[in-house]
């Protein structure tokens, strides 16, 4: 089940989670060590809609009973990439791998988001590559990938809303806001 993909969002936030253990000690010396999970939140606010606009996403929204249920959400913009990359497929790499060989037409850029074949989690490109070669990602694999298409455009996240309240607010001239709050599901 994908999101809605109309009307699109008037603002649009996506946020990196990536829970870090920190600790200074009594000489100030500083202790860091990650936890390995990492995962994408975003937050869309929609312009003001008339009820004929509005009443399919609220609709989608109850659909998916709170938290309960799981679907594909495609960011507008920031689901395409920003390079000119025309083909894509990753080689065999492990889980852990934070630089993945590709075979690729074109340039990925860094910033934009990638998903592997097989793979619910969707990574971000953290340095730009023309051609084949090493693509350096993060987080680094939840797990292995094959020799297989690596999506670059109209990258699916998959998503459940983060919290189990769905509401909206009328106002003046009959038109309703709403705010979506959603976290990727891996």
């Amino acid at each position: 089940m994908s999101f809605p993909t109309t009307p699109v969002p008037s603002s649009i936030k996506i946020v990196s989670i990536q829970p870090t253990l920190v600790s200074v000690t009594h000489s100030l010396k500083r202790q860091a060590r990650t936890r390995g999970g990492q995962r994408w939140a975003i937050e869309a606010a929609y312009p003001p809609l008339s009820r004929e606009d509005f009443a399919p996403l609220f609709a989608f929204g109850i659909a998916q009973k709170g938290q309960y249920s799981t679907f594909t959400y495609i960011p507008p913009v920031y689901g395409n990439a920003t390079g000119d990359v025309s083909a894509c497929t990753s080689a065999v790499e492990v889980a852990g791998t934070e630089v993945v060989t590709v075979t690729m037409t074109g340039t990925l850029k860094a910033g934009d988001f990638v998903k592997f074949a097989s793979h619910v989690k969707v990574y971000m490109v953290t340095a730009d590559l023309t051609g084949s070669g090493e693509l350096s990602i993060q987080p680094p694999l939840l797990e292995a990938t094959t020799s297989a298409s690596v999506t670059y455009d109209s990258v699916p996240f998959t998503m459940a809303f983060s919290t189990d309240i769905q509401s909206f607010d009328r106002g003046v001239p009959d038109l309703h806001s709403y705010k979506i709050s959603l976290v990727e599901v891996v």
